[in-house]
């Protein structure tokens, strides 16, 4: 029975396409589904299931509650059962996962877990679908012609099936049931019925990947498709450049005597393929994607309103086979080249020319030769009265033909580039903001404002761009006139919508750059300078106070032994003999005042400023260093540095007297 379950397991893997982890996912799930169907568990209660990947059997775990007695089997395990379970640590009331696998489901449960294993595989079996084909995007794939219908193809892919839409099929191109075709797969979509595949026969690129699969150099990269030009059921022209020296890219396409080219022929139904080189020139790329017509003169001209257009001058008998049938030589050339071709005869651009002799663009050696006009106009009556025309006769016209219509649009052309530089001049001074800003900003007149949103002007960036581009191209807008223009000038000068930002030249900015830097770089310098000065004043200021104090202590120790030496003298002398008792035993009242002040007078204050030189005397160098003001203390009677206060001065407090004191 084991054996049998693998089997079939394997077996459904590969039908179906699918890894096993995805179809093991899908058999748990649907054997949950049956377990909650059999037994009619709560849809909360947690049911898992493992199965061994080698025999297959189930085993399935039910979220139980541990109690004494049990109650409901299906919700609740008594303890001695969840510890033989393995929950060794389990206690009443504790929810534990227990072994609860059945011997078997019944009908119902059974029929459900089909249903349920049916749909997860057939989920994954999309998925897995959707990954395959949607990395497959833009490739070819090999399909069968299953049915056909009025609006489109079914194509089988061998696991799903793709639709071929009638706009993608080529014209002319019949399919019967179990016809084996070659496809291009277009798009893949994501649907509730698994991925939706979109096939093409007429896409561009299925030519490419059929170059590729034929030309190895292509595969290989030694040959680039630069373009291809299509039109399914009937011609096509690519582009090929060889990217390897000595490599001819149209021989690795065409292959030996059209191996190759042929093979991708009879897969496209016969459809004509021109092979032809890409050349960075435009006017020689323009000449070969209109082959196998032999084209004169190429002329390359642009217009803002036209865009890129290449006049292409060819002779008579190559006009037919230039245009091809119904144009499609050059609708396939005008797609391969991206230019539009305008292609003229021969005689036509001569007569033009013959018309243009007084344009000023004209070449004047052109228009000075009698001869080559008279020869060109006899070659137009010969044109008209149905005569031949030789060789030579189509070269007097070549030369007619280069010389003024050739010069021409050359001058258009300059004119055109002069003014795309013009623009693209204009298109820098306009503000980025100003192409944000919706054109009813500015608040014009609604007539005005209805013409301009007719014109496509639909921002203020762009109608400041239509009036850079001058007066008249404004006036060229039906229903405008010089009234408007003038209106929409005042409006844009009165606009104040946005802040334009000056940008400097880069002359100027790394002038101001390099100024700026300079400044900075001088008052670093002569910060750095005032520190070192400053700390060099601090630290001489401190040696300086320091050896004025031991000044100040040798002062006042030589001057305590001058008074001492007075005091010594004044007790030795005598007291002398008094006769006249009205004299008074002190010195008089003016001796002793003129003592007090000689005492009370203060120090002379010496301050010599850096400039100054030198003191000369050792007492004047002693009391003026540094400008150090020296004063004399009344309390101690020595001579002192007078200190500065910091900080801010004190009033003295006024005392507190009590009134009935006093």
């Amino acid at each position: 029975m084991k054996s049998e379950f693998i089997l079939a397991f394997n077996e459904i893997c590969e039908q179906r396409g699918l890894p096993k982890d995805e179809v093991f996912e899908a058999l748990k799930t649907a054997l949950v589904s049956a377990y909650r169907r059999d037994t009619n568990i709560s849809a909360q209660q947690k049911v898992t299931v493992d199965i061994d990947p080698r025999t297959g059997e189930p085993t399935i775990y039910t979220e139980k509650e541990v109690v004494d007695s049990i109650f409901d089997n299906r919700t609740e395990v008594l303890l001695e059962q969840a510890k033989l379970e393995g929950h060794t640590e389990a206690q009443y009331g504790d929810v534990v996962m227990v072994d609860s696998t059945t011997t078997g489901f019944g009908r119902i449960a059974a029929q459900t877990a089909k249903q349920v294993l049916l749909q997860r595989v057939r989920e994954a079996e999309r998925e897995q679908l959707y990954e395959d084909f949607s990395g497959r995007e833009g490739e070819l794939v090999n399909g069968t012609v299953q049915s056909v219908s009025g609006q489109h193809l079914t194509i089988g892919l061998g696991r799903t099936e793709a639709i071929l839409p009638k706009s993608q099929q080529v014209p002319g191109e019949r399919y019967r049931a179990h016809d084996k075709i070659r496809v291009y797969v277009l798009e893949v979509r994501r649907t509730n019925r698994g991925p939706q595949i979109f096939v093409s026969r007429n896409h561009r690129n299925l030519l490419r990947r059929l170059l590729e699969l034929e030309v190895p150099e292509i595969y290989n990269g030694q040959v680039e498709i630069k373009s291809i030009a299509r039109e399914a059921g009937q011609r096509s022209k690519v582009a090929v450049l060889a990217l390897q020296p000595g490599v001819d890219p149209v021989g690795a396409c065409v292959g030996m005597r059209g191996v190759r080219i042929q093979s991708i022929v009879r897969e496209l139904n016969d459809e004509k393929i021109d092979v032809i080189e890409w050349d960075s020139n435009q006017h020689t790329f323009i000449a070969k994607a209109l082959s196998p017509a032999r084209v004169s003169h190429v002329f390359l001209e642009e217009t803002f309103a036209d865009g890129k257009t290449a006049v292409v001058i060819v002779p008579d008998d190559q006009l037919s086979l230039a245009i091809g049938r119904e144009g499609q030589n050059a609708r396939l050339g005008a797609k391969l080249t991206g230019w539009r071709i305008d292609i003229k005869s021969l005689t036509e651009a001569a007569a033009e020319s013959l018309n243009n002799l007084d344009h000023p663009a004209a070449d004047a050696a052109v228009v000075g030769n009698e001869k080559l006009i008279e020869s060109a106009k006899q070659v137009l009556a010969k044109k008209e009265a149905g005569r031949p025309i030789t060789s030579e006769d189509y070269y007097n016209l070549d030369r007619l033909v280069g010389g003024v219509e050739g010069k021409i649009i050359a001058a258009r052309a300059a004119v055109f580039e002069e003014a795309r530089k013009a623009r693209a001049e204009a298109r820098k001074s306009i503000p980025d903001q100003a192409w944000e800003l919706d054109l009813e900003e500015l608040d014009l007149p609604g007539r005005i404002h209805n013409l301009l949103l007719d014109a496509e002007i639909e921002t203020v960036g762009a109608l400041m761009m239509l009036l850079a581009s001058g007066d008249e191209a404004f006036l060229e807008i039906k229903g405008l006139g010089d009234v408007a223009l003038e209106t929409v000038q005042e409006h844009l000068a009165n606009f104040d919508g946005w802040i334009e930002v000056e940008e400097e030249e880069p002359e100027e900015a790394e002038a101001v750059a390099e100024e700026v830097t300079a400044e900075a770089e001088e008052a670093v310098a002569e910060a750095e300078a005032e520190v070192e000065e400053v700390e060099g004043e601090v630290e001489e200021a401190e040696v300086e106070e320091a050896e004025a104090e031991a000044e100040e202590e040798a002062v006042a120790e030589v001057e305590a032994a001058e008074a001492e030496a007075i005091e010594e003298d004044e007790e030795e002398e005598t007291v002398p003999v008094i006769d006249d008792l009205s004299q008074p035993l002190v010195e008089p009242a003016p001796a002793k005042e003129e003592k007090k002040k000689e005492k009370e007078k203060p120090a002379v204050v010496i301050a010599r400023p850096a400039s100054t030189p030198a003191l000369e005397s050792e007492e004047d160098r002693r009391r003026g260093r540094k400008g150090k003001q020296l004063v004399l203390d009344e309390e101690s009677g020595e001579v002192v540095v007078k200190r500065k206060r910091k900080g801010s001065r004190r009033r003295p407090e006024w005392e507190e007297y009590d009134i009935d004191d006093l």
